[in-house]
């Protein structure tokens, strides 16, 4: 039997109030015991809490008792809302840690447990994830509509048509000796259901809207990247300096463009160099370049890495009548720029749409491949092992399968008391 678990849910106190939620067997039991009656459920009821050795009052206290298993987590559930003091909080928990099976929650046990008892998905775990730690609005937007079941709504869409298409194929296996039944694979089914597939993974990935569009600044030594990387970010992040080569490792900036993140990067100007640390630091930057979503090139047009935003920095020195012209010392240009680098930020991420982050592309991707084997295919049998094949993947994302490995790495995620 698992052991029933408590945690602060409101954040930690001094507070106004303390939620303290409770989730378990046990749960209506440790209620009784503090507030020497059972309320009814789902009534929000105030009551005086005591210690049920000596009587002792803890708390006059706002309760709720919500049976299971139509609660958060699936089992019965508590809510003691208390006054927020840190002694008033520590008298409860000293009681409920005295009581048989309780125990204080982990970091994320009460979602792993609203998972395990099938109130949410894995996916729809992974957006509580990412809502709690989203810091904009965009952010926000994506989270919620994973945390909302909606990448869980598309792959039961899929998971279904997968079925049906296993159907028709098992049916031709079973009868493929009886001539009334038509022997010719569903192949446009198949493919149609790969092509969907196939399109979702194309979408901009779920990490670039979490951990921001990579933004690199390049060029040659003196082309005014660092100068440049302070005044987007609009604070002192890298060394400036006349000397050329200056900079020699990578300086990252987390920065918000009209409201999307993203990360800064200050790299080593390109040039030969004897120099081995500075030779490894341009090597840096060139992967860097490589690696990056955007770059923001300084240097010679001609020289600039494919799709790059070439910019004439230091305007008030050197114009240009093919790039745009900024400077960072007079203001010129720079909130065209910014404007420039959010509209190209905001068409590498995944606003208003779902979107897939590693894992599920992990999982997607290789089901997506088997799909396309699976069209080519002529033997029902090979088909047959391609769609289970395809199935098992659907049902990792979702979590129907998986690893605890890979559990106790996105629940460890989670704060305490939730």
């Amino acid at each position: 039997m698992q052991p029933t678990i408590f945690a602060v849910s409101s954040g930690l106190p001094p507070a106004a109030i303390a939620v303290l939620r409770i989730s378990g067997q046990e749960a209506g039991t440790a209620l009784a015991a503090l507030a020497q009656t059972l309320p009814a459920p789902r009534r929000a009821t105030v009551a005086e809490l005591r210690d049920p050795i000596d009587g002792t009052l803890l708390d006059r206290a706002l309760i709720l008792w919500l049976p299971g298993p139509a609660t958060v987590t699936g089992e019965d559930m508590v809510e003691l809302h208390l006054h927020g003091g840190r002694a008033v909080v520590a008298a409860v928990f000293s009681v409920l840690e005295r009581l048989p099976g309780m125990r204080a929650a982990e970091a994320g046990e009460f979602t792993r447990r609203a998972f395990q008892n099938g109130r949410i998905d894995l996916a729809e775990a992974e957006g509580l994830a990412d809502l709690l730690a989203a810091e904009s609005e965009a952010q926000r937007r994506q989270a919620l509509r994973l945390a909302e079941g909606g990448l869980g709504r598309l792959i039961e869409r899929w998971r279904q048509q997968t079925l049906g298409i296993a159907a028709a194929v098992e049916a031709a296996i079973d009868h493929e000796d009886e001539g009334d039944v038509p022997q010719a694979m569903p192949r446009a089914a198949i493919e149609a259901l790969a092509a969907e597939l196939g399109n979702a993974l194309a979408e901009p990935p779920a990490e670039r809207l979490r951990d921001g569009v990579r933004i690199v600044v390049a060029g040659p030594p003196n082309a005014g990247k660092s100068t440049l990387i302070n005044a987007l970010a609009d604070r002192d992040v890298a060394l400036t300096s006349d000397i050329a080569g200056t900079t020699r490792d990578l300086i990252e900036a987390p920065v918000m463009l009209a409201g999307l993140p993203c990360i800064l990067i200050d790299s080593a100007g390109l040039r030969d160099s004897a120099d081995p640390i500075e030779q490894a630091g341009i090597g840096r930057a060139r992967g860097a370049i490589e690696a990056a979503d955007l770059v923001v090139w300084l240097g010679d047009p001609a020289e600039a890495p494919a799709d790059a935003l070439s910019v004439q920095a230091k305007s008030d020195l050197v114009r240009s009548g093919a790039r745009l012209n900024v400077s960072a010392r007079t203001g010129e240009g720079m909130n065209i720029l910014r404007a420039t680098l959010a509209k190209r930020a905001a068409a590498l991420v995944p606003i208003d749409r779902l979107a897939l982050n590693r894992r599920h592309r992990d999982l997607i991707g290789p089901a997506h491949e088997s799909l396309g084997r699976a069209a080519g295919q002529h033997d029902p049998l090979l088909v047959a092992e391609e769609l289970r094949f395809v199935m098992s993947r659907f049902d990792a994302v979702t979590g129907r399968a998986g690893t605890e490995d890979m559990l106790d790495a996105l629940f460890g995620r989670f704060c305490i008391g939730k």
